[in-house]
Formats: structure tokens, sequence, C-alpha cells
């Protein structure tokens, strides 16, 4: 069983400078390295979304995570793995959690507003970052 089915994979656009921040910070804030992280450009994010059709149409980060030792995951996207992602980073991150009482749909459609105006705002990259040497134990691709 490899790392992937064992902790959750942040699927990041990594073309994306608002995404590769965002990754740096999980970086920081999950020093225990709980989340291990994929481009969405990658090989490992396309069997992912291979095997979940309903992602196909998605303009989102992904977590995946793993429900059992057989294989089985979970995706979670938008406002969704936004607060999953902040739980997983723990301490005052956990906080965010409040953010459930919004309703889903209305969490949503603000990430997606947010997620359409991305790479206006934080920039496009010409190709995803290489992550340092002593965390790329955390990168599947």
């Amino acid at each position: 069983m490899g790392i992937e089915r064992q902790k959750p994979v942040l699927l990041y656009d990594g073309l994306c400078g608002f995404c590769d921040r965002a990754v740096r910070s999980v970086l920081r804030f999950d020093p225990q390295g709980v989340i291990h992280f994929a481009p969405l450009q990658g090989e490992f994010a396309t069997s992912i979304i291979a095997r979940h059709s309903s992602l196909r149409e998605v303009d989102s980060l992904i977590l995946v995570e793993p429900t059992s030792q057989n294989g089985e995951e979970q995706v979670l996207v938008r406002s969704e793995a936004v607060l999953r992602i902040a739980w997983y980073m723990g301490g005052l991150w956990r906080v965010f959690v409040i953010f459930r009482v919004i309703p889903r749909p209305l969490g949503d459609w603000l990430y997606d507003v947010f997620a359409r105006s991305r790479y206006r705002y934080f920039g496009r990259l010409d190709s995803c970052s290489i992550p340092p040497s002593e965390v790329s134990y955390r990168f599947l691709d």
C-alpha cells in the first residue's frame, strides 16, 4: 500500500500562484506531515479523476482521504476540502471549522468566485514548483 493510500492527499493546481502559496502554508503549519500533495497536472491526480468522474468539471483543490485499508477513498472539494485541511493542520486552524455553519452551497459559491479570479490576482506559473528536498517525500508527482 503506497503512501497515497495511507495519508490524505491534496490535489492542487500546480500552475496557480495562490495554490502554490497555499501548499507552502500547509507544509509550514502541518509539521507532522499528515497531508501529502500532488498537482492536478500529474499522474496521481489523473488517476483520481478517472476513478471519480464527477471531478472532471471541478475547478477546485481536491482532498483525497483514505476511508479504509482496502483502498477506498473519499474526495472533498471546494469549501469542504478547505475546512478539512484546516482540521488536519490543527492548532488555531481548527477554529475555521466554525465556518461549517455556512451552508455548503453558499461556501462553494464563494470558493468558486475566488477560484475564477485566482490567476488574475496571484498569477499563473510556467511550471509546477519543485518542492524543497526536506519535504519532497510528501509530493507524489
